[in-house]
């Protein structure tokens, strides 16, 4: 079930094409931005990949390359989630985002399986909204 909101951060991401297998693209994604998590001031920065699946769908990870920054203290996060191109030349996924730290801040997220949408506008303006499962 979906629990409480726990992170809401924008910021900018670029794209880069990656070697593709099968005649598929594979994309790479930076992203890096602030917002809140916990309610913690934070920064954020990432890297994922993206491989186009047959149906024009994509398939992304973020393995284990996702940091958060703040005050509070520090995380790290893994993410995986599936999405797809917008009209508007923009781009949503929808997944499950882990994260892992040692800061009292953040250590209520250890453990614990969350749920998130990443729209990025054609601007490249990404907005993640972040949830607990509880």
């Amino acid at each position: 079930m979906l629990g409480k909101h726990v992170g809401s951060m924008s910021g900018a991401t670029t794209v880069k094409a990656l070697p593709s297998d099968y005649g598929m693209p594979s994309l790479e994604t930076t992203g890096a931005g602030q917002g809140t998590l916990l309610g913690h001031d934070v920064q954020f920065m990432a890297t994922y990949s993206a491989d186009m699946q047959p149906d024009g769908s994509f398939y992304g990870e973020c393995p284990n390359s996702g940091v958060i920054l703040s005050a509070a203290g520090a995380a790290t996060y893994r993410a995986t989630g599936a999405g797809h191109p917008t009209p508007d030349g923009g781009s949503m996924f929808r997944g499950a985002v882990y994260f892992s730290s040692h800061s009292e801040a953040f250590a209520e997220l250890n453990g614990k399986a969350c749920v998130y949408s990443w729209d990025v506008d054609a601007n490249g303006v990404a907005q993640w909204e972040i949830h607990v499962v509880e």
